[in-house]
C-alpha cells in the first residue's frame, strides 16, 4: 500500500525524535497493520494502546518548516501541539487498509467505544488524514457532542475536518460550544468560511443571554456575527462597540474591520481606534 504524504511526514518526524528501539517497534507495528489479511484485533488494537508507553508523550517539537510541510501535505492540518504518542497513533491509523470503507468505519467505531482519553484524542486528531472522509462525519459529530473538553477540542481546534465535512447544524453547535467551554475560535480551522445566517442568530441570542445575566460576552463571538450580519446583528455590534467591556468592544471592532457588510465601515468609523493592538489570539485569552 502506498504511503500518503501525511504518513511520510509522520515517519520523518518520529524518526527524528524516537529512540532506535521505539522506532523499530513502531515500524514493525505499522507493517503488521498494513499486511494483507492482517488480523487487526491482534495487530492494531494492542499497538495503538501501547504507543504512549513505547514512544513517550513528549512533544514532537515541530518547527515552521515542518508545519509548512504539513500544510502542503494536507491543507488545514496543524499538528504544532502533537505529541510523540499522538503521531505514532496517527501513523498506525494511516496503516489500516482503506479498500473496504465499511470495515474501516467499523474499526474506528470499535476503537472509539473502547479507547481511553488520550487514545480518543489521537483518533479525532487523525480524522482529516484518513481516507473516505465523508464516512467519518458521524464520528466527528460524536466528538463534538463529547463532554470531555480535550476530546471536543481534538475535533474543533487545529483540525480541518469539521469545516470540510460537518453539516451547518453540527458546525454551528460546535462554534457555540467553543464559546461555552472557552475554546479559542481563532484555532477553529475554516471559521470564517463557514459563517452563516443561522449561526449569526445563535451567537447574537447567546450575547443577549450574557448581557441579561450581566456576564461578559466572549470577544471572539463577534468574529462570525460580522461576516453575515442582519440588521439586528448590526445593532448588537454597535452595542458591543459602545459598551463598558473593552475586550468585547475590541472583538466587535476586529470583526467589523474584516466584514464586507455595507454598514460595517460606517459603524466602525464612529468608534475608531478601539481595536488598536488587539488580535484574535490575544482576545481569546481570559483577562
Amino acid at each position: 500500500m502506498p504511503v500518503s504524504a501525511a504518513a511520510a511526514l509522520l515517519d520523518s518526524w518520529l524518526a527524528r525524535v524516537l529512540k532506535p528501539e521505539a522506532r523499530t517497534w513502531l515500524d514493525a507495528q505499522v507493517a503488521a497493520c498494513a499486511a494483507p489479511g492482517a488480523d487487526l484485533a491482534v495487530a492494531f488494537f494492542p499497538a495503538f494502546s501501547a504507543a504512549a508507553r513505547r514512544c513517550g508523550r513528549d512533544h514532537l517539537g515541530l518547527d515552521a518548516g515542518d508545519l509548512a510541510a504539513a500544510e502542503r501535505a494536507r491543507p488545514g492540518w496543524r499538528p504544532q501541539a502533537w505529541t510523540r504518542d499522538q503521531a505514532a497513533r496517527a501513523r498506525l491509523l494511516l496503516a489500516l487498509p482503506t479498500d473496504d470503507c465499511g470495515r474501516l468505519v467499523g474499526l474506528l467505531d470499535r476503537l472509539a467505544a473502547t479507547a481511553e482519553l488520550l487514545e480518543l484524542v489521537a483518533l479525532y486528531q487523525t480524522l482529516p488524514l484518513l481516507g473516505h472522509a465523508p464516512r467519518h462525519r458521524d464520528r466527528a459529530a460524536e466528538g463534538v457532542r463529547n463532554n470531555i473538553k480535550a476530546v471536543f477540542e481534538a475535533v474543533a481546534l487545529d483540525n480541518p475536518y469539521a469545516a470540510e465535512q460537518l453539516t451547518d447544524g453540527a458546525w454551528n453547535q460546535m462554534v457555540l460550544k467553543c464559546l461555552f467551554v472557552g475554546s479559542p475560535l481563532h484555532r477553529v480551522v475554516g471559521i470564517d468560511g463557514r459563517a452563516n445566517a443561522a449561526l449569526t442568530r445563535m451567537l447574537c441570542d447567546f450575547a443577549h443571554e450574557r448581557w441579561a445575566a450581566k456576564r461578559a460576552v466572549p470577544p471572539e463571538l463577534w468574529r462570525c456575527v460580522a461576516l453575515t450580519p442582519d440588521e439586528p446583528a448590526m445593532v448588537d455590534l454597535g452595542r458591543a462597540l459602545g459598551g463598558d467591556d473593552a475586550r468585547c468592544a475590541q472583538g466587535a471592532a476586529l470583526a467589523l474591520a474584516a466584514s464586507a457588510a455595507p454598514a460595517a465601515s460606517s459603524l466602525l468609523a464612529r468608534h475608531a481606534g478601539i481595536a488598536a493592538g488587539a488580535t484574535w489570539s490575544s482576545l481569546s485569552v481570559p483577562p
